[in-house]
């Protein structure tokens, strides 16, 4: 099972307001946290943010994230629209 952290302040606050207003969220991370590979439509990213991987919490909820392996960490850099990419 992986842990997930937040890369910075802004990131881990917009993460907890998102938590608060949609509880479904929870779940989906619990989950999520069983594979970030696979679960919640995870799909790597090119360009800019290549080595990044991105997902679906809902609707219009985005997230951003990379993955140590080594650690079993989830780092969520980002949380948002679809506009974060």
């Amino acid at each position: 099972m992986y842990k997930i952290f937040t890369a910075n302040p802004k990131t881990e606050k917009r993460l907890k307001e998102y938590l608060l207003l949609r509880k479904y969220i929870n779940s989906k991370l619990d989950k999520f946290k069983e594979n970030p590979y696979r679960n919640m439509s995870a799909h790597k990213l090119h360009g800019r943010l290549k080595g990044k991987w991105a997902a679906w919490l809902g609707s219009d909820i985005r997230i951003i994230y990379s993955i140590e392996e080594l650690k079993k960490k989830i780092i969520v850099e980002a949380v948002g629209s679809h506009k974060i990419y």
